[in-house]
């Protein structure tokens, strides 16, 4: 394929503002897609515009994501140094690892701030914390630690619904699943089916004149979700035994489990202070994506008070998703759990108060509850954090990725995604082959790694799955 098939106007058509991206895009293009069809390579420059921040931790399409996201610098403040040794960590996984989350990791254990830091077996590179990273800090917040998706989480309902009833009537499940669902770049819901929340009262709506700003997107937006992996899904969960603390009854039961986070919001105020993090922060070339604020500082209170609402916003949204299925379905809820990711908190750890990021990992405190999904095929768990002091009470947030999306385009078909779906039973609506099953890791592979951080209370077994797909009709 040569560069002059795709220009810098049909760039600009798809999205693509002036500027480095374009340039960008091209050069890519060049380098890496000369043999590809157009019509394919548009789709995938299409969704990188629209859901950038699912692309960072690409080996290839990064770099246009990251043009897209971050604006030009000229910072003139001193560097401050990394410490020549860094702090010790624990990786849990090691062998199912890649070297460049290894390399990320290492290079955040030396910030002058990071106090202690965990690898959880899910971990791959991402974008300054490696996905799968967890760090804890002094007195400091970093956006990148945070990541792009503030608050990003799990959310489970389990139904008083038989698994025969949903076997039996799973036109109508899919009829709803569709109905009360959105997905993708802007999507949101409009008129009479715009969703009502408390959280769209909050006074920190008023704090700052960006959050205000943003707060016609965040209403149009609730109850919807993102791209990329995020997914709404049927299945079927399965406990072995009595759960006296969830007052569940061994047994199996259809459940409604959801992945999303903080939409156009969260990512908003993600892109804002990372960029002001890197005006007061200047760190070395290889750090710069984990400049940090002060928390006593007014940015960094400022930051703490946007990340916070962001994250009740993305639990609202869930929220709204779960509400409304049930309604619709008729469905009684048995049991709800919720556990979030890309986050920071403050905690104790090892006696000090400290800032634990987690990115792409599970909080797992003794007795916290988690949900760990697989793939869109493979099973997902229930779990109970055991409170592992070397995981800093962490623990991983799903299977993990194994091919970054630009290798999953190239190297998986439609005909083997359609195989390994209907070998698991599994109807998809949307998703595209970027988030196919295979592109992931083996999820038993993962908690085997992790037997020390968590306990196994029931499986979940995905029988209907959701995500977003620009080419798909919604029918």
């Amino acid at each position: 394929m040569n560069k002059q098939n795709i220009t810098g106007n049909d760039l600009k058509h798809i999205g693509y503002p002036e500027g480095k991206a374009i340039g960008t895009a091209i050069r890519i293009i060049e380098q890496h897609y000369r043999a590809s069809d157009r019509d394919d390579i548009l789709a995938v420059l299409t969704k990188v515009v629209q859901y950038p921040e699912n692309y960072l931790d690409d080996t290839i399409l990064g770099n246009i994501a990251q043009a897209l996201i971050e604006k030009p610098e000229t910072n003139d403040a001193p560097v401050i140094p990394l410490k020549e040794c860094g702090e010790q960590y624990t990786v849990f996984g090691a062998d199912h690892i890649d070297a460049g989350a290894i390399k990320q990791m290492e290079v955040a254990m030396k910030l002058p701030v990071t106090r202690g830091g965990a690898l959880m077996p899910d971990a791959h590179q991402g974008y300054g914390l490696p996905i799968g990273g967890v760090l804890a800090t002094h007195q400091a917040v970093i956006p990148y630690g945070v990541g792009v998706d503030i608050g990003c989480r799990m959310a489970l309902s389990v139904y008083d619904i038989p698994e025969e009833h949903f076997n039996l009537n799973a036109a109508k499940y899919k009829r709803e699943l569709i109905a009360w669902t959105k997905f993708g770049a802007g999507a949101g819901w409009q008129g009479k089916y715009r969703a009502e929340h408390a959280i769209l009262d909050r006074t920190e709506f008023n704090a700052t004149p960006l959050i205000k700003s943003l707060h016609e997107k965040a209403v149009s937006q609730l109850g919807s979700s993102g791209g990329g992996n995020h997914f709404v899904e049927f299945g079927i969960m399965e406990f072995d035994q009595d759960d006296v603390p969830l007052n569940i009854k061994k047994g199996k039961y259809l459940a409604l489990l959801t992945h999303s986070g903080s939409r156009g919001f969260g990512a908003t105020i993600a892109g804002h202070y990372t960029r002001l993090a890197k005006e007061i922060c200047r760190l070395p070339a290889e750090a710069a994506n984990l400049a940090y604020l002060d928390m006593n500082s007014a940015e960094g209170q400022e930051y703490w008070l946007a990340m916070n609402l962001a994250g009740d916003y993305a639990s609202a949204c869930h929220e709204v998703i779960h509400k409304r299925i049930a309604g619709a379905i008729g469905a009684q809820v048995l049991a709800r759990v919720e556990n979030h990711h890309n986050f920071a908190w403050k905690e104790t750890w090892n006696g000090e108060e400290v800032i634990v990021h987690r990115k792409g990992a599970t909080p797992a405190a003794k007795g916290v509850m988690g949900i760990i999904p697989g793939s869109m095929t493979a099973s997902g768990f229930l779990v109970r954090g055991k409170g592992e002091n070397h995981a800093i009470n962490s623990a991983s947030h799903g299977a993990g990725r194994q091919m970054s999306r630009t290798q999953a385009i190239k190297n998986i078909s439609p005909d083997e995604m359609r195989q390994v779906l209907r070998d698991h039973g599994v109807t998809l609506i949307g998703a595209g082959l970027d988030e196919a099953p295979m592109a992931y890791k083996n999820i038993e592979t993962v908690m085997a790694s992790q037997k020390e951080l968590v306990d196994i209370v029931a499986k979940f077994t995905p029988k209907m799955v959701r995500m977003a797909d620009d080419g798909s009709r919604e029918d």
